[in-house]
């Protein structure tokens, strides 16, 4: 069944010095190759003569059990005479790729290049004698597109690392982390110019991860660096394995997809099917993701012997056929300016224009965009430049798709404006107080290692809409906000701001209105991040096979301890029955994160980067009348003991700071803003980017993190809000 969820949040448009990253070029990109090629592509997912039914092919040396020694000496084996580099880059030109990234080491340590630190390298241990990569980038530079390495951070080879363990996010010890820093300096020095460098697994110190960021950002300024380096040290974020977000974030993000689900290295059993159902996929896919900001890197997994295979070669070159056609509305294009999904697909758009991705067309034969206003000068099928009848009314975009061909795949609609065009922020919040409720919010993609990569708010915007005149803003927040730094842009006024109260007022429940129901608690799964109870309106936890578990006997007023191995989680569910519509304060007790959900709506999710046991934190909950489900996820990253407690709090105090007045004009709408100015950041010389309008984008501005450009680090106010009051 078909999903769909609501966008969030604003398109981020990003203008950079000439030193900043990400470059224009990388962001622009879109799509790429990714190569996952190595020592286990020999064995093709087969290990003596049997395939390899569990886990991803190129780490069969882990799933299939394989000696150290005997691993190794398949080096002697390994011998890809049909490697043709220059042939790679063509078939990536002509599937529409802009850049390619290959695993230079993956988890199984065989390096790819010719390494100085270990004779386990293609150059050394192998007949090929040669350097792969070097001729790869090489080959790159001759095709006119940009090259990038894959780095392992864990390596199954080195003596003094951890040994191969069941989730491969072991932490580094002082001589394996000396060992990737000399690795990465001569991947950084002598391969020319590396567009990205993709760090995956392992569990670094915060001291780890910034000693690889500053190496890579010292040795190549341009070079992207993937979120996967850990501790929120990333130029771009990651998302999981062949995953992508249903909501659009204010940083540059990518996700990395296989061919295939199940592996990323070559497996010569794997049950392919037709080529066209797999183009389409992709193309859907590819589709996704730059509708929601992103670049996509697509893999292919080439044999022991250098070739690749037919079948991914056919469905490169399906996606090319469309691209041809269809690449202006991929190449260079900005995520939907929208602020809620389509039931019919998805939207991008580029130079002024729209581009209408048409999955799903209406009964009617008629698609209706809403909130939009400008001028129509045309709209056509892309692939044919065929006109189409449109009408645009009353902020309502209609175009008549009746005669649309049902063959086409995926069909792409350009609408193009006569003066540009601007979407309706949505909602417009009617002169009540901004709150996180009504706003628009701002995300990113924190992670401290792949296990605790998580959707992490970074800000809120709202659209206020006002009579003319001058206003004092209040700030409004409790006692775990005090002495936070802030960021307030009202009407284009910027307010740098300590939470200082000015006034305070204290809070008391009325007795009688709130009744705590059942508990429920269920094992967690997946990552940090993965919460399967987000975005749905109501969990039955009493439905057969939920894995959820009344809880009895629980005090409220008691902090609980239990043993958890690390990387282990526990979900609540909290049954709370509300009189009325009201705000009530909850004080939480967690261990390393928490992810904290009211009636499948986010409201918080944070992780510490200290590492901490034991977190409190003060949660005001805006409940509705009758049933409430509070669900909280507790996760445990680094200890072996899980501290957690749920208290209702029945007095609390809110304070209130007063801004300096302004005016504010006769827009049909107020631009606000709220931002962190002292979130945790990079400690490095990354320059900062500035936010700017630009024709295609919400007449939003969006400040960033002065100190990290991703801005990762969650902002943490979700008890804050901003009320105005007439100033004479």
């Amino acid at each position: 069944m078909k999903r769909r969820f609501l966008l969030f949040s604003l398109s981020v448009v990003v203008a950079f010095s000439t030193f900043a990253k990400p470059s224009p070029r990388w962001v622009d990109q879109k799509f790429s190759m990714f190569i996952h090629f190595g020592l286990y592509s020999v064995y093709g997912g087969v290990y003596e003569g049997k395939p390899v039914t569990r886990g991803y092919s190129e780490q069969i040396q882990s799933f299939a059990g394989i000696f150290s020694d005997w691993y190794a000496n398949t080096a002697s084996d390994f011998n890809p005479v049909h490697w043709n580099p220059d042939s790679i880059v063509s078939l990536a030109k002509s599937a529409g790729m802009r850049s390619i990234v290959i695993t230079s080491k993956h988890h199984d340590g065989f390096c790819m290049y010719h390494s100085r630190y270990t004779g386990f390298n293609i150059v050394d241990a192998t007949p090929y004698g040669k350097d792969l990569m070097k001729e790869l980038a090489e080959a790159c530079k001759r095709g006119g597109i940009d090259f990038g390495v894959y780095f392992s951070l864990i390596d199954w080879n080195y003596p003094h690392g951890y040994p191969i363990s069941s989730h491969n996010a072991d932490p580094l010890t002082p001589q394996h982390y000396e060992f990737n820093l000399k690795q990465v300096e001569e991947i950084m020095t002598r391969y020319g110019d590396i567009s990205e460098i993709w760090f995956d697994m392992g569990s670094l110190t915060p001291e780890q991860s910034r000693g690889l960021y500053e190496l890579v950002n010292r040795l190549q300024p341009g070079c992207m660096i993937s979120g996967r380096l850990g501790n929120d040290y990333v130029d771009f974020a990651v998302m999981a394995d062949n995953e992508y977000p249903e909501y659009k974030m204010g940083m540059p993000w990518q996700t990395a997809a296989s061919m295939f689900n199940e592996t990323w290295g070559y497996r010569s059993w794997q049950e392919r099917g037709e080529v066209q159902p797999k183009v389409e996929e992709k193309i859907a896919s590819l589709v996704k993701v730059v509708s929601r900001g992103g670049n996509y890197l697509l893999n292919i997994g080439p044999r022991g012997d250098g070739s690749v295979v037919p079948f991914e070669s056919e469905v490169l070159h399906g996606i090319g056929e469309w691209l041809k056609v269809n690449g202006e509305a991929i190449y260079g294009a900005k995520a939907n300016p929208f602020h809620q999904s389509v039931d019919w697909g998805d939207i991008t758009s580029n130079k002024g224009n729209l581009y209408l991705f048409i999955e799903d067309l209406p009964g009617t034969g008629k698609i209706e965009l809403k909130g939009i206003d400008g001028t129509v000068s045309g709209a056509s099928l892309l692939s044919s430049g065929e006109p189409l009848s449109s009408r645009l009314r009353n902020r309502v975009l209609t175009i008549d798709l009746s005669g649309l061909s049902a063959d086409e795949v995926l069909p792409v609609v350009k609408v193009s404006f006569r003066n540009g065009y601007s979407v309706l922020p949505d909602p417009i919040v009617k002169r009540e107080a901004l709150t996180p409720r009504n706003a628009m919010p701002l995300f990113g993609h924190s992670s401290l290692n792949y296990y605790a990569g998580y959707k992490s708010l970074i800000g809120y915007d709202w659209a206020w809409q006002h009579r003319p005149g001058r206003y004092v803003p209040e700030i409004r927040f409790t006692d775990q906000e005090v002495g936070r730094q802030v960021v307030v842009e009202i009407g284009g006024t910027r307010h740098e701001v300590t939470l200082e109260p000015t006034a305070t007022t204290g809070v008391t429940l009325s007795p009688g209105t709130v009744r705590w129901g059942s508990l429920y608690r269920k094992p967690g799964r997946g990552v940090f991040g993965n919460v399967e109870e987000e975005r749905a309106r109501e969990v039955n936890p009493k439905q057969p096979g939920s894995r959820w578990v009344e809880v009895t006997g629980f005090c409220y007023d008691e902090v609980y301890s239990e043993p958890i191995l690390p990387r282990g989680s526990v979900v609540f569910l909290q049954e709370i029955e509300s009189l009325a519509e009201q705000t009530i304060a909850v004080k939480l007790t967690s261990g390393n994160a928490a992810y904290v959900l009211l009636n499948g709506e986010y409201i918080t999710a944070h992780f510490s980067p200290q590492r901490v046991e034991k977190q409190e934190e003060l949660l005001l909950l805006p409940l509705r009348e009758g049933k409430n489900q509070l669900v909280v996820k507790l996760y445990n990253g680094f200890g072996n003991l899980l501290h957690y407690g749920i208290e209702p709090i029945e007095e609390w105090a809110i304070h209130t700071l007063k801004l300096e007045p302004v005016r504010l004009g006769r827009q049909e709408f107020h631009r606000v803003s709220l931002r962190a100015a002292d979130a945790e950041a990079l400690t490095s010389s990354v320059a900062s980017p500035v936010v700017t309008d630009v024709p295609d984008a919400p007449s939003f501005s969006t400040s960033v993190s002065p100190a990290a450009y991703s801005a990762v680090s969650p902002l943490r106010m979700s008890n804050v809000s901003i009320s105005f009051s007439a100033s004479r």
